[in-house]
């Protein structure tokens, strides 16, 4: 059914495609490549810009005897005015050379502008997006060539410590909004000439950057090619975050599980294009996706490979236990209850019944209602300025939770079951959206058929989750298919001189991430004595 109706609705697009055209798309076709006539330019652009009250059109001109007319056109709020003034304005109005029409625009280029960034622009749609990109567009007088001349001033967030992923140790620093500090912040992490960066654009109304970030020979050029397809085959008016990207290519958009991996930190995203992946940068998001994801990547951390192994690899299978407490323990208690009371020690059995006595729902109705309330509080909390959200949450729900069990609307222990439950879900914070809901239908299979039901619901997430593959890498990957090699980093975190070589699945063009040398001269000696 689903198939049906997302091949109806590819047949629709494919109906209203011819008609779909953008804005400016009748202009320019009528006129393709600038005029030499710097008066016919720039009324074009004022057509084109009619009403933009930001637009900035500044008319000079330059030369010694022959005086040539030039125009600067630029986007106020998007330029620097004060480079602008100084290494454009300045530069060419001082320009003490004999010029023509001729030659006007070769003796700017090469020396009247102190700036380091200049390209050529030879159509109206490239001068369009230049301007719309920071650049500061020069028109020369009998010339059809315009130069771009960088000089981008627009307001960004500086860089500091993203607030969903923080960590007591490894780095502090975050992406942010812009494209080319996100790109700089990975470059500073990999200095490596083989890092690729390849910049599209995509959206016909916002024409966002996206940038392809991969080590070549490291990571698999089938992956690298598919994400270009992937993305070359977009055709929407809008990207203006990652998620757009990545519900438009991710492999099961049906599914609750993710298959494209996202982070905010740079040295994450630096780990995992070493490791063989791609990541994908969008301007105007700190979110970088990465791709190919795989399920076990939700129960690593970057803090993992900055502290002891011994540690890290406690805190990993707390994270797994932490897993299948979030999603198990309100199915479980419901079935216990409910359905198998025999399972439970006469002692626990007698303590619930008496916490349960007077309570006007079952305990399925219980656990539901209170699952519901944990998600309205959670929410609440999300969505509120941070000076209130805590608080509300909080206060919300001892004051819900205490007035419930005094008034006998619900019993005691669903409140400790829910309280565990919550805090569990905190533990993995990449899996909350997924624990949530596998949580509330395991919840319902349990009401319904106690451990039939629980089991029958395991048999079935275990079953999707293996059928799941992201950018033909199995979803599994590791564990199923298994990998002994790759278990030294799954459940739990090997030293790094046992890590010798990536995982298997994606760095198969480079398998040796270091050489046995790396192993501790400690080791080495005691190995020399005996």
């Amino acid at each position: 059914m689903f198939r049906k109706f997302i091949d109806k609705v590819k047949l629709t697009g494919l109906k209203n495609k011819a008609e779909h055209k953008d804005v400016n798309d009748k202009f320019l076709t009528n006129t393709k490549t600038l005029s030499k006539s710097i008066s016919v330019n720039i009324g074009m652009f004022r057509d084109i810009f009619e009403g933009a009250s930001d637009l900035v059109i500044r008319n000079f001109k330059i030369g010694d005897k022959n005086k040539i007319k030039v125009a600067l056109i630029m986007i106020d709020g998007l330029i620097d005015i004060s480079e602008v003034n100084n290494n454009l304005m300045k530069s060419l109005m001082s320009l003490n050379r004999d010029i023509s029409k001729g030659n006007a625009a070769t003796i700017v280029k090469e020396s009247a502008l102190s700036v380091a960034n200049i390209k050529e622009a030879k159509t109206v749609e490239d001068s369009i997006d230049a301007i719309l990109s920071g650049y500061a567009l020069l028109l020369i007088d009998g010339s059809d060539i315009a130069l771009k001349v960088s000089a981008p001033g627009w307001k960004s967030r500086s860089v500091s410590e993203p607030a969903t992923e923080t960590v007591v140790r490894g780095p502090k620093e975050g992406f942010v909004e812009t494209l080319r500090t996100n790109i700089a912040l990975i470059r500073r992490k990999i200095k490596n000439p083989n890092l690729k960066l390849e910049i599209i654009e995509i959206g016909k109304q916002t024409h966002t950057e996206v940038c392809i970030a991969y080590i070549k020979d490291l990571v698999e050029d089938k992956i690298v090619e598919e994400v270009r397809r992937r993305l070359s085959k977009i055709e929407t008016d809008s990207i203006l975050e990652s998620g757009y990207i990545e519900s438009l290519i991710e492999d099961a958009p049906l599914s609750i599980f993710p298959t494209i991996g996202n982070s905010e930190k740079p040295d994450i995203v630096s780990a995992k294009i070493l490791e063989g992946r791609v990541a994908i940068l969008v301007d105007g998001t700190p979110f970088v996706l990465t791709v190919p994801y795989l399920f076990v990547e939700a129960f690593q951390n970057s803090e993992d490979y900055y502290s002891r192994p011994f540690y890290a690899t406690f805190i990993r299978l707390l994270r797994w236990l932490s897993f299948f407490i979030s999603i198990y323990l309100p199915a479980m208690y419901v079935a216990v209850t409910t359905f198998h009371q025999e399972l439970l020690p006469p002692a626990l059995l007698t303590t619930i019944a008496s916490a349960q006595e007077g309570t006007p729902f079952p305990t399925f109705v219980e656990a539901l209602m209170m699952q519901i309330i944990y998600e309205i509080l959670r929410e609440a909390g999300v969505r509120l300025p941070k000076s209130v959200g805590q608080a509300v949450s909080i206060v919300g729900a001892l004051v819900i939770g205490e007035a419930a069990v005094s008034a006998g609307l619900i019993g005691a222990p669903m409140v400790v079951i829910v309280a565990l439950t919550a805090i569990s879900s905190f533990v993995i914070p990449p899996m909350d959206n997924i624990i949530s809901l596998t949580r509330l239908m395991l919840l319902i299979l349990a009401g319904i058929s106690g451990w039939f039901g629980i089991m029958l619901g395991t048999a079935g997430i275990i079953t999707h989750i293996c059928s799941l593959r992201s950018f033909g890498i199995p979803y599994t990957s590791s564990i199923a298919p298994l990998n002994i090699s790759d278990m030294k980093d799954v459940f739990i975190r090997a030293p790094w001189w046992l890590m010798l070589t990536r995982p298997r699945v994606l760095g198969m063009n480079n398998p040796v991430r270091q050489s046995i040398g790396s192993i501790p001269f400690s080791l080495k000696k005691d190995k020399s004595k005996r």
